[in-house]
């Protein structure tokens, strides 16, 4: 099995201050990983580090065998509901043949082809019948499930997510975990920056335990023990009351 993802003596630093230090970690292809790690820990910062939306200050990346730039059109990425304008002048159909540019290219009109496969793609996250809505006109799930879709529509080997099921629904959240595991089992990588521990066990394949440090990364069942946690979360340990009893 190949490597999706390797990274080696990973420094990330804002405005001179260490965000991340010294991570090092593998992820092979076919697997389904969290992220997680208290509020501050780099759970984004790592995510936006591989595809190169923040600079590193050293370390070396490497994603699908290659770098960066020779394999993104083979990455999807799902960005944190917060940072997207919901006002912005666009349809949910539209939205999702977004997904579809990377094959096509910027300068190309998306044609009947990847027309058809952004319905299949609506379709498939069950929002076919929302598609002439503008995306701010959409619950909190609808919207999720939509970028889902856009995701979809790329047919990328690399799925990232960032916090996908912050302030959505059950229902939406249901469907999203249920076509990730789909994914993962057509051989797709998936790797989620999550926050919600109780539920991390029945999502995942693996963890990556995060706080600015590399804590620890492996098996849910390596990785998801009281002594990890605790060195994780440290004094922030009483909201996890229960999480770790069994």
């Amino acid at each position: 099995m190949k490597d999706a993802i390797v990274v080696s003596n990973l420094h990330v630093s804002y405005f001179g201050k260490e965000v991340l230090h010294d991570i090092e970690f593998t992820i092979s292809s076919g697997k389904s990983v969290g992220i997680i790690g208290p509020n501050g820990a780099g759970k984004s910062t790592l995510l936006k580090v591989l595809l190169n939306l923040i600079s590193k200050d050293k370390g070396d990346i490497t994603i699908l065998g290659s770098t960066l730039k020779e394999v993104r059109k083979r990455i999807a990425y799902v960005p944190q509901r917060s940072t997207i304008d919901w006002d912005f002048p666009i349809t949910v159909k539209d939205t999702v043949l977004i997904g579809t540019y990377p094959t096509v290219g910027l300068l190309k009109r998306p044609g009947r082809k990847e027309r058809a496969l952004a319905l299949k793609c609506l379709e498939k996250v069950d929002m076919i019948e929302f598609q002439d809505r503008q995306i701010g006109e959409l619950s909190g799930g609808q919207q999720q499930r939509v970028f889902l879709a856009r995701a979809l529509a790329q047919q990328a080997d690399l799925f990232l997510l960032d916090e996908p099921f912050v302030g959505i629904d059950a229902t939406s959240e249901e469907m999203i975990v249920k076509i990730l595991k789909e994914l993962r089992d057509e051989g797709k990588t998936i790797i989620v920056v999550h926050h919600d521990l109780n539920k991390a066990e029945k999502y995942f394949d693996e963890l990556l335990l995060l706080n600015k440090e590399l804590i620890a990364k492996g098996s849910v069942k390596e990785v998801f023990t009281p002594q990890m946690i605790s060195k994780a979360y440290g004094g922030q340990l009483s909201f996890l009351d229960g999480v770790m009893a069994k």
